[in-house]
C-alpha cells in the first residue's frame, strides 16, 4: 500500500510534473487519448472526447495556451497527494491556479482530479 506521506515533495513532483506537462500538451493539441492516459477510471468517464474538445476550445479562445507553471505547494495524506501550481497563459493576464490530485492504484500513479481556474 502506497503512503504518500512517506514520499518527499520532490518525489511527488517528479511524478506529477511530467503528468501535468503531458495533460497540458495534450490539451493544447486536443489529443484525447494522450490527455486521459494517466487518468483514473472515474476521470476517464468524466472527460469524454466531446467534453475535452469543448473545454479546450473554450479556454484556448479565452485564455490562449498554457505558459509558465510554478509549484506552490504539495499536500500529502496517506492515500493521495494534492499539488498546486501558479499557472500562466499566453493570452489571459494574471495568475491562475492549476491543481492535481494524485493517487496510486493497481501499481500506477493516476490523476484522480485536475483543474485550472
Amino acid at each position: 500500500q502506497m503512503n504518500f506521506e512517506e514520499l518527499s515533495d520532490k518525489e511527488i513532483l517528479d511524478i506529477a510534473n511530467p503528468m501535468m506537462d503531458n495533460l497540458m500538451d495534450a490539451s493544447t493539441e486536443i489529443d484525447h487519448p494522450r490527455h486521459i492516459q494517466d487518468f483514473s477510471d472515474r476521470m476517464k468517464e468524466i472527460v469524454t472526447k466531446v467534453r475535452l474538445q469543448q473545454m479546450c476550445e473554450n479556454y484556448q479562445a479565452e485564455r490562449g495556451f498554457f505558459a509558465a507553471r510554478e509549484t506552490v505547494a504539495v499536500f500529502k495524506r496517506p492515500e493521495s497527494a494534492a499539488i498546486v501550481w501558479k499557472q500562466f497563459f499566453t493570452k489571459a493576464q494574471g495568475e491562475f491556479v492549476a491543481e492535481m490530485l494524485l493517487i496510486h492504484k493497481n501499481g500506477r500513479f493516476l490523476v484522480e482530479h485536475t483543474m485550472v481556474f
